[in-house]
């Protein structure tokens, strides 16, 4: 293993006291974000105003971010472009799809699929009005129900609530035998584990940058196509920013050249100001070295939790092949359990209807801090600490 977490661990401002499993929900913050994005608003917007957009290169950060986020999910340079936010993201890659195989009427996802996905498959279905079929099947059976009807599969790699991670290489060859399209969703993926979206011959790809990738609250989403299919992709939501020549001001809509098509809207500059620094973290991170990292601790916590804490279910595989960058357990009163466990500084979070939920994230997490997270739940679960009322009040954001 050749990258020193022990460094990239010291790039984060991580409170003192707090042992945190929650970035597979939303990254701590680099320490240098702070000072990047003071700059952004002094130095760029404060004394450069409109002239930014040119010389500090706010216009070309999508497609440079993009290049940076393209090289740890395996995407070729010039395929991944950054901006908005991730629905949109899966909104453009549906509708391309869809539009790419025309004849066939079947979207397919499972289960295990993040919920604001399916909504935009229903959207977008109901906007189309042409018949199309929302196909949804269990997390193991996605293989066997790809057909001649589907015209794109639509999956999250990383199972949001317990972790288990598709084999995207096999189920990308069967969807193509099929006649089928990709689209895959690495919000638990991206700066999780180890993707090759060239090597898979994915199609499209998408993600957020918040979680894994550490850019801050609302920072934007990516998406990525195959070279192979980018120049027939006519993007649905043809906005200003995607057009060849944006500032020409044509009365009608012609698509940019290769990924630039797929960016929509005005990019968030300060948002990619904080994205930007968080993306220097991973300048001296190999993937492989991560993915090792993530495993071991894994492995750790499923290990102490299983021997420490009866009452809890291991919700998460066992196989490292099946697994993502996260652990979950099922406890019937899990939401107050893990009230319980952030009052006591170690913080992960909770999904319907009885996750509990860590991530494994090893840029700022190591041996010392899955021990403790063990020892306090251990803690808590003995002495009943959790059933107090106060940890069975819900709150807006679980």
């Amino acid at each position: 293993m050749t990258t020193d977490f022990r460094a990239t661990k010291a790039l984060f401002e991580l409170p003192e006291g707090v042992t945190y499993l929650d970035g597979n929900s939303l990254g701590p913050l680099p320490k240098a974000a702070p000072a990047r994005m003071a700059r952004a608003m002094t130095e760029e917007w404060g004394e450069m105003l409109i002239t930014g957009w040119n010389k500090a290169g706010w216009m070309a950060q999508p497609a440079t971010l993009g290049d940076r986020i393209g090289r740890l999910i395996g995407a070729p340079e010039g395929t991944t472009v950054l901006g908005d936010t991730l629905s949109i993201k899966v909104h453009q890659a549906l509708a391309a799809a869809l539009a790419l195989r025309p004849e066939r009427k079947v979207i397919l996802t499972d289960s295990g699929n993040f919920p604001s996905d399916i909504y935009m498959a229903e959207g977008l279905i109901e906007q189309l009005g042409r018949d199309h079929e929302l196909r949804v099947v269990a997390p193991e059976e996605v293989e066997a129900a790809i057909d001649e009807d589907v015209a794109v599969m639509m999956i999250t790699e990383v199972d949001y609530r317990t972790g288990r991670r598709h084999d995207m290489r096999k189920l990308i060859a069967r969807a193509h035998e099929a006649g089928a399209l990709a689209i895959w969703d690495l919000a638990h993926s991206a700066g999780a584990v180890d993707v090759d979206v060239a090597a898979a011959d994915t199609d499209f790809a998408v993600g957020c940058t918040y979680k894994f990738l550490n850019g801050g609250p609302g920072a934007p989403a990516f998406i990525h196509v195959a070279p192979r299919l980018i120049d027939a992709v006519r993007p649905a939501l043809s906005g200003w920013l995607g057009h060849d020549a944006p500032f020409a001001f044509e009365p009608s809509y012609r698509p940019g050249a290769a990924i630039a098509r797929m960016r929509v809207g005005t990019p968030p500059v300060l948002a990619m100001a904080a994205l930007d620094s968080a993306l220097d973290i991973w300048d001296g991170v190999e993937m492989a070295d991560l993915r090792a990292a993530s495993l071991a601790l894994s492995d750790r916590f499923i290990a102490g939790v299983e021997a420490a804490c009866p009452g809890l279910e291991l919700a998460t595989p066992r196989d490292h092949v099946r697994r993502g960058s996260q652990v979950s357990f099922r406890h019937p009163q899990g939401y107050a359990v893990m009230q319980a466990l952030i009052a006591q500084g170690v913080i992960g979070d909770f999904r319907a209807p009885d996750i509990l939920r860590f991530g494994i994230t090893p840029l700022y997490l190591d041996e010392t801090d899955i021990d403790r997270a063990v020892e306090v739940m251990a803690s808590i679960l003995r002495d009943g600490s959790w059933d107090r009322p106060e940890f069975h009040a819900r709150a807006a954001v679980t």
